[in-house]
């Protein structure tokens, strides 16, 4: 039976393993960051969050934490006060899990927009290009979520005596990696083609049904996909809008997404970049459904809730 950090353990394994960046650069984040603590002077050494030693997401944390034995989850997209309540009505959960951040991932939610930077690097954008575009969209993104009640629903899982978790990145990063595999295999010539594609996936394929599967943002049907990326399925939220003129130039000529606010529709379409939009819960649950898998082949039963669109897949590991 698994205990909370095993289960903490398991997230941050998968989603390594499922990085666009390779292994090998996720394990060059974690000596970044030893070696930031090391230069530290001791008042700024206790003010360090050693978990990013440890985890390179920081939008993936235990919230409130137990030491017993989890044998039945409840698994939601967001989890609020009140799935907390309902979790508390219903009885038997030894833990709830959150795939969006809340408490201290969500106060941290920038700090892993650093990943996107290095996936776009891989795709042809250079990495200096990059970084620069991508800076000040992170410090917009710390300053947006700094007025932000983080703790509130992890302060009314302590009165519950709940534990509470969330796993964001690294399902985000599982969800990529099926995509790109999948994609791989297609090959989709055109716009119209990658529809298809992705209505293939279960997910996507239910959320079809529910009024919000996959559509073009920017481009056609007809219109050639040339180069495509999923730059925006994981990396914490949307990236800067400034960056799709790089990417035209970068050749790249369709980008895969889960969302995409109005301003960033238009900076791609004056770029003539394509845009699909795959759906932001389905593509959440594309990822989450691939770790929760793992928990029950671990012998966790898990109860979807929150909008997740629960499909179970033949764990392979």
């Amino acid at each position: 039976m698994l205990t909370q950090k095993q289960i903490y353990n398991l997230a941050v394994k998968m989603g390594a393993e499922a990085d666009l960046r390779g292994i090998e650069e996720v394990r060059k984040v974690l000596l970044r960051a030893r070696w930031a603590y090391e230069k530290l002077d001791y008042e700024h050494k206790l003010e360090y969050d050693g978990e990013k030693m440890l985890n390179p997401y920081s939008d993936t944390r235990i919230l409130n934490e137990t030491d017993q034995p989890i044998r039945r989850v409840l698994a939601g997209i967001d989890i609020g006060v009140d799935e907390l309540l309902l979790a508390d009505k219903l009885g038997g959960f030894d833990l709830v899990i959150s795939h969006h951040p809340l408490g201290i991932a969500l106060a941290d939610l920038s700090d892993v927009m650093h990943l996107q930077a290095q996936v776009l690097a891989q795709y042809g954008v250079p990495i200096n290009i990059a970084e620069g575009v991508m800076r000040e969209r992170i410090e917009e993104v710390s300053r947006g979520v700094s007025a932000s009640n983080h703790q509130r629903v992890v302060d009314a899982a302590k009165l519950l005596n709940m534990a509470l978790m969330c796993v964001h990145t690294p399902c985000d990063n599982l969800a990529a990696n099926y995509l790109d595999q999948h994609l791989k295999k297609d090959q989709p010539e055109i716009l119209a083609d990658i529809l298809r594609s992705l209505k293939k996936i279960p997910e996507y394929e239910r959320a079809v049904e529910l009024k919000a599967g996959p559509r073009i943002f920017v481009g056609s049907p007809e219109n050639f996909a040339g180069k495509i990326v999923l730059t925006e399925i994981t990396g914490g939220t949307e990236g800067a809008k400034e960056i799709y003129s790089k990417m035209a130039q970068a050749g790249i000529g369709t980008i895969i997404g889960m969302h995409m606010a109005e301003t960033h529709r238009k900076e791609a379409q004056k770029s003539h970049v394509n845009a699909v939009i795959a759906g932001h819960i389905s593509s959440d649950s594309l990822g989450f459904n691939q770790f929760l898998d793992q928990l029950e082949k671990r012998g966790v039963e898990v109860i979807p809730c929150s909008g997740l669109i629960r499909i179970k897949r033949e764990a392979s590991s």
